[in-house]
């Protein structure tokens, strides 16, 4: 006879609607540079956590830039501790934009619209509500569950996971794997079929600030050694250039069960394996895969002059690379050379790529958890082409996995929410989380 399948309260999935609709309306826009104060959120979630007797920490870098942390003490004090976290923060969003106030929270046609409706405000109410029912319902988790609800994640992380990690290391004692967002959504590359990606690495982050130097002058002036134009001749190469196929253990796992998936025999490991070419034949699936086959650099801030007749001396560029797993080195040595002798170049921040085996029992239960509740679905391995507070949590040894389950309906594209406009989430997508990670987090 089947196991029985123990849902959470019917309190939970009411709860996990109001908690991410309030959680929006709390306006936490990260500008960069330090503009954003996460502590009102922070305060929320650490007053609903302690109505359920679990006891936050808040803490703060930054006045105003607040994290909460709490520990749930699980059965078995010999397992390893589990990392759940989450960040507060949000990016930017123009209300001119918007068919709805993107700080209104508002919930309407069974979805709830708003900023953080899937970037992440989404999973810090999923698990909220999950962590709540467990206390209503007397239940504890086999491992020690830490709860991290992070600030800064949106930007350098400095106020955020990587204070908890430089600052707090102790509390998270004992955390060996966790989990975070970006993984176990629904994506419908066709009718019919159903692909659950769960992240099993990250890029690395790696942004550049270029300065070109030349000879100011007079802009009526021949001028041969003008910062300007070296600086636009490099950032035209790096836009230009076509980067080499790296596979990584996660990628190569995620092309084989894609492939698998499609009827399709391939073998990555096999002399002149065309990865293109695979990528051309999955279709809409190869969305899932293809950003992460490379590194990538692409330009998104000149800085230069400031009277359009005077030559400035120095032009200044910004960046956004990505490294994969292993591939570090040939990023800093294809810079080198697509800038040229005229232009310096330097990380303005820094972060390792990561990767987590797929072949372990963590990712297995991960697997089990979404099929345990959509048995058509199709789980997947995948690298996420950006990054997260997994990174600064490395550094603690905690491997981290994107796992915020979603099931969304066709049509919904979950990648475009992301920063984009008019984000929003299923109601049925939110009780769907609730239901996977509280049997995942019972479970693992």
């Amino acid at each position: 006879m089947a196991e029985e399948v123990r849902e959470p309260d019917a309190t939970a999935l009411d709860e996990v609607v109001t908690f991410t609709s309030e959680l929006i309306r709390i306006d936490t826009t990260n500008r960069g540079g330090g503009d954003c104060r996460e502590r009102p959120a922070a305060e929320y979630v650490a007053e609903r956590l302690a109505a359920a007797g679990i006891e936050p920490a808040l803490l703060e870098r930054t006045t105003g830039r607040t994290n909460v942390v709490a520990r749930i003490p699980g059965t078995d004090p010999a397992a390893p501790a589990l990392l759940v976290h989450g960040h507060l923060d949000v990016v930017p969003a123009d209300p001119a934009e918007w068919s709805v106030h993107p700080f209104s929270g508002e919930v309407r046609d069974g979805l709830v619209w708003g900023r953080g409706a899937v970037d992440m405000k989404n999973m810090d109410a999923m698990v909220l509500a999950v962590v709540r029912s467990w206390a209503r319902q007397g239940v504890r988790p086999r491992r020690d569950v830490v709860l991290a609800y992070t600030a800064d994640e949106e930007d350098s992380a400095a106020d955020g996971s990587g204070f908890l990690a430089d600052r707090h290391a102790g509390l998270f004692e004992g955390c060996t794997e966790g989990i975070s967002e970006s993984g176990a959504f629904s994506f419908h590359p066709e009718p019919g079929t159903t692909l659950y990606p769960i992240a099993a690495g990250e890029r690395g982050t790696a942004w550049l600030k270029l300065t070109a130097h030349g000879r100011a002058g007079h802009g009526s002036k021949v001028n041969t050694a003008n910062a300007v134009t070296r600086l636009a001749a490099a950032v035209a190469r790096i836009g230009a250039h076509t980067w080499p196929v790296r596979l990584t253990t996660t990628v190569r796992a995620a092309l084989t069960e894609l492939a698998a998936l499609y009827g399709i025999e391939i073998d990555t490991h096999a002399p002149g394996f065309d990865t293109d070419l695979l990528l051309d034949k999955l279709g809409p699936a190869a969305a899932l895969v293809a950003p992460t086959v490379r590194n990538s650099a692409n330009p998104t801030m000149m800085e230069a002059g400031y009277k359009v007749n005077v030559i400035p001396g120095t032009a200044v560029a910004y960046v956004d690379g990505r490294m994969l797993p292993g591939a570090e080195e040939e990023f800093a040595e294809t810079m080198d050379r697509l800038t040229g002798p005229d232009v310096e170049w330097e990380f303005h921040h820094r972060e390792v790529p990561l990767e987590a085996p797929v072949d372990s029992p963590t990712f297995a239960r991960l697997r089990a958890a979404v099929e345990r509740f959509d048995p058509d679905g199709h789980v997947v391995p995948f690298t996420m082409s950006g990054g997260t507070d997994a990174k600064q949590f490395s550094r603690l040894g905690i491997t981290g996995y994107g796992f915020s389950p979603l099931k969304l309906p066709p049509g919904l594209d979950y990648a475009a929410l992301f920063h984009g406009v008019d984000e929003r989430v299923p109601v049925d997508a939110l009780h769907f989380g609730v239901r996977v990670l509280d049997h995942y987090l019972k479970s693992a």
